[in-house]
């Protein structure tokens, strides 16, 4: 990591952006609540949503409390733009960070607009379903 503008670490920015993401993505699920068992089922998949960002993010404070040296320099992150402008090293190459920031957002993106789609079509067929 010869060059100041590349890193191997994310900024918090693109988590953020991951965990709203997420909960979008379990919001448009419960627009399929329905009669039966759909509120449950849709529950269980809400804690499983929960718990697959609430686990590494308590894991993540239990390690930044218990690794912090007092000798050692503050974690420094990047800000999004400079992160977006420079590079990210991943294990196999260097990418530009703009490109790693697609890369890493678009599959959670593509889900939670397409589970809205879905959402959407799904009420407009059930109501012209009944006409």
């Amino acid at each position: 990591m010869n060059d100041p503008h590349s890193t191997d670490r994310l900024p918090y920015a693109v988590y953020a952006i991951l965990a709203c993401l997420v909960l979008w993505l379990a919001l448009a699920c419960w627009g399929f609540a329905g009669a039966g068992y759909a509120e449950l089922t849709l529950t269980v998949v809400t804690l499983f949503f929960v718990m697959a960002l609430g686990i590494p993010f308590v894991v993540w404070r239990v390690w930044r409390h218990h690794h912090r040296d007092p000798k050692a320099e503050p974690d420094e992150r990047a800000n999004l733009a400079d992160w977006l402008s420079g590079t990210f090293e991943t294990w196999q190459d260097r990418v530009k960070g703009s490109n790693a920031a697609v890369e890493i957002i678009l599959p959670l993106a593509a889900a939670a607009v397409g589970m809205t789609a879905f959402t959407i079509i799904f009420h407009i067929v059930e109501h012209h379903a009944g006409t």
